[in-house]
């Protein structure tokens, strides 16, 4: 009898299991000398008697969770580990010459397909599976790694990876902890039972999307008819249970925008200087092409576009991440911070969210920001820096949450050239692929709504400084990707951040290595809006450095001439968020007149089928039939919207 699932473990596998320096430490005492004494029960077990008297046993079944060791060490040890390692190498010396010279046999590659229910209710009991049907009831989709013989199976979830390091449920490694870790492999099982043969992706279950969202429809035309002003506390209450309803059955991504929709409304209510009717207009418009994306059968996956793969929130082990710098700015009399993180195990990038009070008569600005404290540790440095925790929480919409107790043990290190080990998803050396990955991308009223899905790291060859344009208030450069392509480097002026164009100009300047930010095409460019900059000095955050507003900037050359296409587009969703906020029922003859001017205006650039909607908005509004009013109002912002993106 022999264990055939310790041999079948690599060192990557038992690294990922335990953590590199255990593996390193245990094959040195075995070089040493120090090999335990191994001895193998009849049911399966190993026992490894060690030199220095520790005794570890690795049960049949189990894996390395199960594991025990008398040398008092807390989960994994080297011990455990190097058990494996010793029985590895006693295995290898014991096989016979002939049996190394014979024709190996074709080895025979099994999946997660053939672990059962009741294999997994065994090992992980049944309020995982529970949990794991509730994922599956609203949806979820995976991206498969099939199992090779020198790759172990794999299985990409929304919420977490998990891999199969060896056949069935013994050695199983994912970045999710606790009752979420379960449940990420229950997910995991499914999705490969539920697979083709060497499908790339599948999903799974899912519910009626049409349903899901019928009541946040209707809700939504409610408040487009009654506009900001005539939303009442009664229509936010229901818009309230309804965000609610749609988190219980793990919409996650039309709850994020009713529950922004409320927000918005509230915000006119209070008075407040951050109410946005461009944002309303927005929200208006996600609702209904969210219910109408979703009920495509050929387009994008249900649940893609309802978010209902995504767990709540997944605690993270002990994990390492990547400092992208931040963003400052302001929100009526708050300023704002987003904190950017790279987990490069999962190519995700996480952000952190906080706000505080502009005190009255004093300036808060970003380099006061960075000197404040976030889980024990200067903003500024988890910016620009690596950062190992290991107390984390990542939320389905990206955002991450770092623990502040006293087992929550948070440290800063140096970023050094970290950035060049992130996953091409995140960083980008071909900028030309990269805007094409971009096109290819859907709309972002029905994309995913997480946090920074857009920045990227791109990995710079050359720059040239074009200078500051004192019309726009911004400065520009142009930089070359080391694998080609090019973009346009642009960072605005604000009050919340006076030091950053001049400290992006002198990072600028000085030939950066990368540029971290988020990354959009406009009128066939690349526009990067950068978050860090990285120099051969470390990195550059603009908005959380230090200065007055003071310094001169080199001048840019001729200022470009205002593009007549974008001109008539910004002014037509202008035209619908007027609509939204002064409410359908309300317009009148003014507002039509607006409507018709616009739609001759997009017919003159040549966008006729926009041009065809608004003349549609223009009838309706003068008809008294409120559901062709709210009809001819979403085709024709979705379509703005849309171009505006695309353009």
């Amino acid at each position: 009898m022999s264990r055939s699932d310790l041999l079948a473990l690599t060192q990557d596998a038992l690294a990922a299991l335990a953590n590199r320096g255990l593996v390193k430490r245990a094959a040195k005492d075995l070089d040493a000398g120090t090999a335990p004494e191994l001895s193998l029960d009849g049911d399966g077990a190993l026992t490894a008697v060690f030199p220095d008297g520790a005794t570890a046993v690795l049960p049949a079944a189990g894996g390395l969770e199960t594991a025990t060791c008398t040398c008092g060490a807390a989960g994994k040890c080297r011990h455990r580990v190097g058990a494996v390692l010793a029985y590895q190498r006693e295995h290898t010396a014991a096989a016979p010459a002939a049996e190394a010279e014979a024709a190996p046999d074709e080895p025979v590659i099994t999946t997660p397909a053939v672990i059962t229910d009741d294999e997994l209710r065994a090992a992980l009991g049944p309020h995982a599976l529970k949990a794991a049907e509730a994922t599956r009831k609203a949806g979820y989709t995976a991206r498969l790694t099939w199992p090779g013989p020198d790759r172990p199976a794999a299985a990409e979830l929304p919420a977490a990876t998990v891999s199969f390091l060896v056949p069935g449920l013994g050695y199983v490694h994912t970045d999710a902890t606790g009752p979420a870790r379960d449940t990420a492999i229950v997910l995991a099982v499914w999705a490969f039972r539920e697979a083709g043969p060497d499908a790339a992706t599948v999903s799974v279950g899912g519910a009626n999307p049409e349903e899901t969202l019928a009541e946040s429809v209707a809700l939504a035309r409610q408040v487009l008819l009654d506009g900001a002003a005539g939303a009442d506390a009664v229509l936010r209450a229901a818009l309230q249970r309804e965000a609610k309803a749609l988190t219980r059955r793990r919409a996650h991504w039309p709850a994020g925008a009713v529950n922004d929709l409320i927000d918005q409304l509230q915000r006119y209510e209070d008075r407040s200087a951050a109410y946005d009717p461009h944002r309303l207009a927005v929200l208006l418009a996600e609702i209904p092409a969210r219910a109408r994306a979703a009920a495509h059968p050929q387009g994008t996956p249900a649940a893609h576009v309802l978010g209902s793969e995504e767990a709540d929130a997944t605690p993270l082990t002990l994990v390492r991440l990547t400092g992208l710098g931040a963003r400052v700015g302001t929100e009526g009399d708050r300023r704002t911070l987003e904190l950017y993180l790279a987990q490069p195990e999962t190519g995700m990038v996480l952000s952190i969210k906080r706000d505080w009070t502009i005190p009255e008569g004093e300036t808060l600005t970003g380099a006061d920001v960075a000197a404040r404290r976030l889980a024990g540790c200067r903003i500024g440095s988890l910016a620009a820096g690596n950062t190992v925790t290991e107390a984390a929480t990542r939320t389905a919409a990206r955002a991450l949450k770092l623990g502040t107790g006293r087992l929550a043990k948070t440290q800063v290190l140096p970023l050094g050239l970290a950035w060049n080990d992130l996953p091409s998803s995140l960083r980008a050396t071909d900028l030309d692929a990269l805007a094409a990955e971009l096109a290819e991308r859907p709309p972002a009223l029905v994309r995913p709504r997480v946090a920074a899905e857009s920045l990227r790291v791109l990995a710079v060859a050359e720059t040239e400084l074009l200078g500051y344009d004192p019309a726009s208030q911004r400065l520009h450069a142009l930089v070359a990707g080391t694998d080609g392509g090019s973009a346009i480097v642009r960072i605005g002026h604000t009050s919340a951040a006076p030091g950053a164009l001049e400290a992006a100009e002198a990072a600028l300047a000085a030939g950066p290595l990368a540029v971290a930010g988020h990354v959009h095409r406009h009128r066939g460019r690349l526009i990067v809006e950068p978050t860090a900059i990285l120099t051969a000095d470390g990195p550059v955050v603009p908005d959380l450095a230090p200065g007055d507003d003071s310094a001169d900037l080199a001048a840019a050359g001729d200022a470009a001439a205002s593009e007549p296409v974008s001109a008539v587009i910004e002014e037509a969703i202008a035209v619908c968020a007027d609509l939204a906020h002064q409410g359908l029922r309300r317009s009148r003859e003014p507002s039509r007149v607006r409507v018709e001017a616009a739609a001759a205006a997009l017919n003159k650039v040549g966008l006729q089928r926009a041009a065809t909607d608004f003349v549609h908005l223009s009838k309706a509004l003068g008809d008294e039939d409120e559901a062709a009013k709210g009809a001819a109002w979403t085709a024709a912002a979705v379509r703005m919207l849309v171009t505006a993106e695309l353009h």
